[in-house]
């Protein structure tokens, strides 16, 4: 009986070591300020992260204008939806549309869809804007405020430039199959995400 009151004090002792006394909903404090805190948001985050690298990859499987439009458009929009998001008192969550953006991307990459300059920028503008807006809501909430979505800017940027790149530098009928094929995951993810989202409403 000795024993096992031991390991079950053990146990709750554990329990409640392991409970955390601040809790941060997907911002983490790195510990190097709020420029770094904004930037590992970003790759933190699925749904931010899945989508520009979707975004990057499509402009990318469209050409150098796609990349470079790409990469000017989206850190902009994505400042300015994220200066209005800091405007607001507390984080706002829109995890459905956030999901569908990235989803729709991935469906065009897959598909191997082409779509005109313009209407590649209005996607960037738009979509741009919204997770911008999500991003900053949050970084009002965590009190980082426009250090830390310069941070988030900043590795968007990195992001799109790095990804658009590298499939804009792929001539190989394989490579870029091998990209719809990465576009079709996202795609799956997308709707598993759907799906979590419906099933628990978070």
């Amino acid at each position: 009986m000795t024993g096992r009151l031991l390991m079950k004090t053990g146990i709750g002792a554990a329990v409640l070591a392991a409970i955390p006394s601040v809790g941060y909903a997907h911002l983490v404090n790195t510990g190097f300020g709020p420029v770094y805190d904004g930037a590992s948001h970003l790759f933190l985050t699925p749904e931010d992260l899945l989508f520009v690298l979707a975004l990057a990859i499509f402009a990318g499987m469209r050409g150098k204008e796609f990349g470079r439009s790409a990469l000017l458009i989206l850190p902009a929009a994505w400042c300015v939806g994220g200066l209005i998001g800091l405007l607001q008192s507390g984080e706002v969550l829109l995890p459905f549309l956030a999901t569908l953006s990235y989803l729709v991307i991935g469906v065009l990459i897959a598909a191997n869809r082409s779509l005109s300059l313009p209407v590649v920028q209005a996607l960037a503008v738009a979509m741009g804007l919204m997770h911008g807006f999500l991003n900053g809501s949050a970084m009002s909430a965590a009190n980082l405020g426009g250090q830390g979505l310069l941070g988030i800017a900043v590795g968007v940027f990195v992001c799109v430039a790095l990804a658009s790149a590298f499939v804009a530098s792929l001539r190989a009928d394989w490579t870029r199959i091998a990209v719809r094929v990465a576009g079709s995951w996202i795609v799956a993810i997308g709707l598993l995400s759907l799906g979590w989202i419906v099933r628990t409403g978070v």
